[in-house]
């Protein structure tokens, strides 16, 4: 039997040893780790079996091992290391493989996770992959809609101002050359200049706040305020325009409570959504504004008698510049009035959507009463 000491010195010069093997193979993997996975599966390899060899050759040289057992050790040890040497070249073609078909698959014109069984981690990259290049997929069509939208709106904007403009020139070179002469007719042409005037004041600042929206620069002043007050502002700031149309308009709120937004950003939202109602409302026809609170949310609607909105037009009435066949934008403006409600209310974390329902279409713009 070994004595203890001797055991204790073995298992020192063997650590030893093996340290001297593992420093050396770790050098070489950091020289080789730029090369490929295979190359430093080998030097793995290599370094288990000289560790194990250095440990035999250890005991060897202490007289603990005869020679017919240090040949039969050196055997054993030396065609189990040609096996973990060929384990690891194949190991590493495997890996190198199968980095090879991920590669490939990146490299495609369209990325799609290969279909050859990966190792674990390769898969799970693989499937990370796919995930971002969906996302990636997604944004690239979001940034072609959103500039598709900004070519129309320039489009529509440029007609829009082309109209009132024409008609200011015309106007003031007719009082500037003394062609109008009567004062009906000059009184006429000032309050029609005035009027244009604050119609490209108007959609000046409808551009200005979409951009903001669009920049992210929209701040909201957060304030605690009733229900039913935001809704009867929004009623009482358009009952002008309802009754030169000859629309009834009504406003109910069955159930009341605080919310906390910006008063005067959701109450732009909210008459953006009551004009579009009126101005696509028949005369004699009827627009209800009507709040509600439920599970924790403010909702409120805005019904009208337009007589719907094509299905298929259905999803985009909120797109920028979207008209369809009958424009849904205040006051014949550029499209932008429902994409700034959409904004506004998308900014105090709620939802706005739109639905055909009854003798026309129902806005619903829903916020959470915890918004903060």
């Amino acid at each position: 039997m070994i004595p203890f000491e001797d055991l204790l010195w073995v298992a020192f010069y063997a650590v030893l040893a093996a340290l001297v093997v593992a420093g050396v193979a770790l050098g070489l993997l950091h020289l080789l780790r730029a090369r490929s996975v295979a190359t430093q599966l080998v030097v793995v390899g290599a370094a288990t079996v000289l560790a194990t060899t250095s440990g035999i050759i250890v005991i060897s040289l202490m007289m603990i091992l005869n020679d017919h057992d240090r040949s039969v050790v050196l055997a054993v040890v030396t065609a189990a290391g040609i096996v973990a040497m060929a384990v690891s070249v194949l190991l590493g073609r495997r890996l190198v493989a199968a980095n090879r078909t991920l590669v490939d698959a990146v490299r495609a014109d369209q990325f799609a996770p290969p279909a050859a069984r990966l190792p674990a981690e390769l898969a799970e990259l693989s499937r990370e992959l796919d995930a971002a290049y969906r996302r990636l997929g997604a944004a690239h069509e979001r940034e072609q809609a959103l500039e598709a939208s900004r070519r129309e709106l320039v489009a529509w904007m440029s007609h829009d101002l082309r109209t009132p403009l024409a008609g200011l020139r015309a106007m003031a070179e007719a009082l500037e050359d003394g062609v109008v002469a009567d004062a009906e007719t000059v009184h006429r042409y000032h309050g029609r200049i005035r009027i244009e005037a604050e119609r490209l004041t108007g959609m000046v600042d409808d551009l200005f706040e979409l951009s903001r929206i669009h920049a992210g620069a929209l701040r909201l002043s957060r304030e605690r305020v009733g229900l039913a007050e935001l809704v009867e502002e929004a009623v009482v700031g358009v009952e002008a325009l309802a009754r030169a149309k000859g629309v009834r308009l009504r406003g109910d709120v069955r159930q009341g409570s605080p919310v906390q937004v910006d008063s005067g950003e959701l109450g732009r939202a909210l008459r953006n959504l009551v004009v579009n109602a009126i101005r696509h409302t028949p005369a004699d026809g009827t627009v209800e504004v009507i709040a509600d609170v439920g599970d924790g949310e403010a909702r409120v609607t805005v019904a009208d008698a337009c007589g719907g909105i094509p299905e298929g037009d259905l999803p985009r009435v909120f797109d920028v510049a979207f008209r369809g066949e009958a424009a849904r934008t205040p006051g014949g403006g550029a499209g932008l009035g429902l994409a700034i409600a959409r904004g506004i209310v998308e900014a105090h974390a709620g939802r706005i959507g739109v639905a055909n329902t009854g003798p026309g279409c129902c806005f619903e713009v829903t916020l959470p009463l915890g918004a903060t």
